[in-house]
């Protein structure tokens, strides 16, 4: 109720999810995979900006990598059910190797991953907390995940220490910013125009009106 109120005052937090259940439906799933495509789409034509980003400074594109994570965080606060920040990013993921991405097959570990990273910062606040701040650490689990395969496939080697640190540390405030931040404040304009009475047309202060 208190996350209610502080969503239409301005606050922090967006409304909270009704009580119809948590389990995904075939609709939460073709909405999920629906804005999947759209990031994914997204997802593809960054890499030109990421690339803008090369020539700055050693690293400077990973101050846009966070656009990479922004499915999972995006499509979580819209929809608030377990299990769809894992699925977008995968689905937006598959649609950027059909557009011919130049890291091809790769992505599919990475957005597994990626995916999961977000999913268990969701998990740990028992997908009740939708604030930005919740959604940063999202963006930066997320973040950690794509640590994984970038060990795997060895683009790690033999970067000193101070190098991955400062990596890996732009990145982690790009998925905050952007996969966090970005997508709350997207999130709340998305609700604000009613249309996710669609995805969650019940609400908490529905029930508590008809328990009064």
């Amino acid at each position: 109720m208190n996350e209610q109120r502080n969503s239409r005052s301005g606050g922090s937090r967006l409304a909270p999810n009704g009580r119809g259940g948590k389990g995904l439906k075939l609709s939460d799933i073709l909405v999920t995979v629906l804005i999947s495509v759209v990031l994914g789409v997204v997802y593809h034509f960054w890499s030109s900006v990421y690339k803008l980003f090369s020539p700055l400074f050693f690293q400077a594109d990973e101050l846009v990598y966070g656009m990479w994570f922004i499915a999972p965080t995006l499509v979580f606060l819209l929809i608030r059910k377990p299990g769809v920040a894992l699925l977008a990013e995968v689905a937006a993921a598959h649609v950027e190797i059909l557009f011919g991405s130049e890291w091809g097959i790769q992505l599919v570990l990475y957005s597994v991953l990626q995916g999961l990273g977000a999913e268990l910062v969701f998990a740990l606040f028992r997908y009740r907390k939708f604030s930005g701040s919740v959604a940063a650490l999202a963006g930066v689990g997320a973040a950690a995940g794509s640590l994984i395969p970038d060990i795997y496939y060895g683009y790690v080697g033999d970067t000193q220490t101070w190098l991955l640190i400062a990596k890996y540390g732009m990145r982690a405030v790009s998925s905050a910013v952007i996969a966090g931040y970005l997508a709350f404040a997207l999130a709340k304009a998305v609700e604000a125009t009613g249309v996710t009475s669609l995805l969650r047309p019940v609400a908490e202060r529905d029930y508590a009106a008809l328990e009064d």
